[in-house]
């Protein structure tokens, strides 16, 4: 058989897993946030392949062969550590907990929160462009990889990989992106290390990379004498992969946001983003890099930068077409696996920003769950519809990625001053974030028609973050902060001013979760199952009258609540056994329950279903008594629960 039968045969039955992967995971999505959240029960090895999917994208088997050609071994590794490291692995450790407790599905849900509604809405807008950009982005790689393997038509490739991105996503949302993520970074695994070994078994070491690199340092410089600029303002340097791929792609980007947000708790989240980030460097970004290496050692050649027909970034393809069909049909289902699992994603992120930051909140407030999913399964074609135009975006994948990244950078820039700066306010936000992306708009026309380009002097990505800061400190100035950042403000009641406030059915049933040790705002949001608007203008108000108080002003502590003694005015008195119960964070339905599932695990679904419990609904109860300890939550992708001994004790004195 030749390549084209055989790659044929691959290509089909990887096509097969992913739409059965979505079939088989529809039956977890009973609303819309089973399908933009995966109902916050991904577990520790599905997010750790989820997040190393992301990161295993199109882009990474196009740039990574692509700048060691153009830059050498080392101008790779810049670019792999910089986005995995300083991207992920800091991300996880900085806002893990941040993100998980604050209880907002999306980034520009939390830019209400902490800002409002005027940011929400110009964020949201800046997002979905910016995520159809990086999934057209994915899209195109994998067009160009597969159409010049096999020599297809991009047309038809382009029509077929778009196909099979929204079939299984339309199906069952971030769940299908979920288990194929998991199928897709266990085939990138095995199939890149392996094509590195086998380049080292059929040309040999170092000293052939070497003695193959027309007379440059294969490690320091390209195939033309090129190199990595490290401070540089333009683009590709080290200072600019900092800002577009450690910080706007990562930190500014509502996927990576879903990513945490959809996580069983915030220790899973931190630990999956950490691992993530290492099984990147070690298994794709190093392998990638000599991968490269050996595609311009080989045959430099072929590559327009020493006269040849193919970019650079189209490497990984060129040189595997080297190797037998089989094996080289199987590398090249590895880069198909990892820019569909990165645009599945981006396809996901983009749909729930559209579902959840507008329709839900501007043009359908009061649908209800079956609707709103159903709007949500439109929206992703439109999704599909937006990016289809964006994959003819001028320069092709590199220029594109670049250009996606930039919108990301403003919520970038807000998700930083809002987490650690309390008197930032909503007006330089607002007038941050519009700065910052119409001035990178304009230079894009610019740049497009032909008028000014700016990427002569720097990425318009630089002139955005530096609009966006610039802006966004003197406008906020002329307004002033919210009540927490004032001058005579304190956290705690008796050391500070507090106002008359009048309660409401909500704002009670905020006081009372936290009185049951609900501390976290997400818990909180999960379980009144609204949107944190809502759940955080309860509590801004129990702050403002002193019936709460917050552990802190900065981090995640912004987000942990404590009920003051003024609280015992407006709640109901509990008596006896409800009182030693709410001391240790319980209730009469926590303790069914517990008993439930020690008892007769298989019925803990009846008893969910019989307290009209819905999926955050739980997820905010399993969260709250995995904290307690009464519990461990179990199972690869469902959640499962393990009492603990804690909680046997706990049944044993209150069931």
């Amino acid at each position: 058989m030749n390549v084209q039968v055989i790659f044929t045969i691959f290509f089909i039955v990887f096509a097969a897993i992913m739409v059965g992967a979505g079939m088989y995971s529809k039956k977890w999505v009973s609303d819309t946030s089973d399908y933009i959240l995966a109902g916050r029960e991904v577990s520790l090895l599905i997010n750790i392949m989820g997040v190393a999917a992301i990161g295993f994208a199109g882009t990474t088997v196009s740039l990574a062969p692509g700048y060691s050609i153009l830059y050498g071994i080392k101008g790779s590794l810049i670019w792999g550590v910089i986005y995995s490291a300083l991207g992920l692995i800091f991300y996880g450790l900085v806002f893990s907990k941040f993100i998980r407790t604050n209880g907002a599905q999306t980034l520009p849900e939390y830019l209400e929160m902490r800002y409002d509604g005027k940011v929400r809405n110009v964020v949201a807008v800046g997002t979905i462009i910016g995520l159809c950009g990086i999934l057209a982005n994915n899209i195109m790689s994998v067009v160009g990889i597969v159409s010049g393997f096999v020599g297809w038509p991009q047309g038809i490739v382009l029509a077929i990989v778009f196909a099979i991105i929204l079939v299984f996503t339309y199906i069952s949302g971030l769940w299908a992106a979920t288990i194929t993520d998991f199928f897709q970074v266990s085939v990138g695994i095995i199939a890149v290390p392996l094509f590195l070994t086998m380049a080292v078994k059929r040309f040999g070491g170092i000293d052939f990379l070497q003695a193959n690199w027309g007379g440059a340092n294969v490690f320091t410089e390209g195939i033309t004498g090129g190199s990595m600029g490290i401070m540089s303002l333009k683009y590709p340097s080290a200072l600019t992969f900092i800002l577009l791929f450690g910080a706007a792609l990562v930190w500014g980007n509502n996927y990576y946001w879903m990513k945490i947000a959809s996580c069983r708790n915030e220790k899973i989240a931190k630990q999956s983003f950490g691992i993530a980030g290492l099984l990147l460097i070690t298994v794709f970004m190093i392998p990638l890099a000599f991968i490269g290496a050996y595609a311009g050692a080989v045959m430099p050649e072929a590559y327009t930068l020493a006269g040849g027909t193919s970019l650079p970034t189209a490497a990984y393809g060129v040189f595997a077409s080297l190797f037998p069909p089989v094996v080289s049909s199987f590398f090249i289902i590895g880069s198909v696996a990892a820019s569909i699992s990165t645009a599945s994603t981006a396809a996901i992120g983009a749909s729930s920003t559209a579902t959840r930051d507008i329709y839900q909140r501007i043009i359908n407030p009061k649908a209800d769950g079956k609707t709103t999913l159903k709007a949500s399964k439109i929206i992703m074609l439109l999704v599909g519809i937006l990016t289809w135009a964006l994959c003819y975006f001028p320069g092709g994948p590199t220029y594109l990625f670049a250009f996606a990244n930039a919108w990301l950078v403003p919520p970038a820039v807000l998700l930083c001053f809002g987490a650690i700066w309390p008197k930032f306010n909503s007006n330089g936000a607002l007038w941050g974030v519009l700065a910052g992306m119409v001035s990178m708009a304009a230079l894009t026309l610019t740049e497009l028609l032909g008028i000014f380009s700016v990427g002569k002097w720097t990425h318009l990505a630089i002139i955005g973050f530096l609009v966006t800061v610039i802006v966004g400190l003197i406008t906020t100035k002329l307004k002033p902060s919210k009540y927490y950042a004032q001058s005579d403000w304190k956290i705690k009641v008796s050391e500070g001013k507090r106002e008359n406030v009048t309660l409401d059915k909500m704002d009670i049933q905020v006081l009372e979760l936290i009185r049951n040790g609900h501390i976290y705002m997400a818990d909180i949001t999960d379980a009144l199952g609204v949107d944190s608007k809502a759940s955080n203008s309860a509590i801004e108000k129990l702050d403002r009258g002193g019936y709460i108080e917050r552990a802190g002003l900065v981090g995640s502590k912004f987000y942990e609540f404590y009920v003051t003694k003024k609280a015992n005015e407006v709640l109901p008195q509990l008596t006896g056994q409800q009182a030693e119960m709410n001391k240790v964070g319980l209730n009469t339905s926590y303790v069914g329950l517990l008993k439930i599932a020690n008892d007769a695990p298989q019925n803990v679904n009846s008893y969910v279903k019989d307290q009209q419990w819905k999926s955050l609904k739980v997820s905010s109860v399993t969260s709250h008594l995995t904290r307690q300890g009464y519990i461990i939550e179990k199972g690869l992708f469902k959640r499962k629960i393990k009492v603990t001994q804690k909680g046997i004790e706990a049944i044993k004195k209150y069931a």
